[in-house]
């Protein structure tokens, strides 16, 4: 498949992460804070575990909503040189193979593995997912009633922004509580699918929050201008949406 600019484009954000590195299940992680109960799996757009931005909203989220937030590594080491993405150099990137080599059906065992890992072998009593762009899809088959273990659920709640690869069956499948952050243009999220989502989820009768941020485009939560009022706005407000979204279904539930 093609990979629209909008799934490559976007800034870095300044700051420096204050988590770890470490293991979960065959993978490398990035763990961000040391909460035992609660933990969230960061399933991360193509620039993977190693950019800046997602390892700091992971220190975010840890920090606002007391839980360790695990970062791993789903795409076997490659990282994406987000430099020629900076200089528009997409030609260098060879973003057809990439996505061959970590597809769907390629990485979908791992990161189920690395979601068992949570609470069958780190103890874990609660554990939410958490993806954007290629990270959307990966969250809703985490959500689904099929892999619940002896009656519980593999994940406990749902946050998703801007997903892609993203499929109807993906959404027919779901039965957790599921967030949804939809910025106003997305081509990979188009307003049919973004309209499948809301009916689908109201037909299933599931507690969801299904949130509009109009002006802004896809990549706008994970990839999005700091100094650009309206980016930095729909940042933070899509930051702070995930931190009461995942409080309330695993803390407070």
């Amino acid at each position: 498949m093609s990979v629209p600019k909008c799934c490559i484009s976007g800034f870095t954000w300044s700051g420096t992460p204050t988590g770890r590195a470490g293991k979960l299940a065959n993978n490398d992680v990035y763990i961000a804070g040391d909460d035992t109960d609660i933990a969230i799996l960061f399933i991360a757009d193509i620039f993977g575990w190693t950019f800046p931005n997602v390892r700091l909203l992971a220190d975010h989220f840890a920090r606002e909503i007391g839980a360790a937030v695990f970062v791993p590594d789903y795409f076997g080491g490659e990282v994406l040189d987000f430099d020629l993405v900076a200089a528009e150099k997409f030609d260098q990137l060879d973003l057809k193979s990439f996505i061959a080599r970590n597809g769907r059906e390629q990485r979908e065992d791992e990161i189920f593995e690395t979601a068992r890992a949570l609470k069958r072998n780190l103890g874990f009593k609660k554990v939410g997912a958490v993806g954007y762009c290629y990270g959307g899809w990966a969250s809703l088959r985490l959500g689904a009633k099929e892999h619940a273990e002896q009656g519980e659920p593999l994940i406990d709640c749902i946050s998703i922004g801007h997903p892609s690869l993203l499929t109807k069956k993906d959404i027919d499948k779901v039965s957790v509580p599921v967030q949804v952050l939809a910025p106003e243009i997305d081509p990979v999220y188009p307003a049919e699918m973004k309209s499948y989502t809301f009916e689908t989820l109201l037909r299933l009768n599931l507690p969801f929050d299904y949130r509009h941020f109009p002006g802004v485009a896809h990549s706008c939560f994970i990839r999005g201008d700091e100094n650009k009022s309206g980016e930095r706005d729909a940042m933070v407000k899509g930051k702070n949406a995930a931190v009461a979204w995942f409080t309330q279904y695993l803390k407070n539930a």
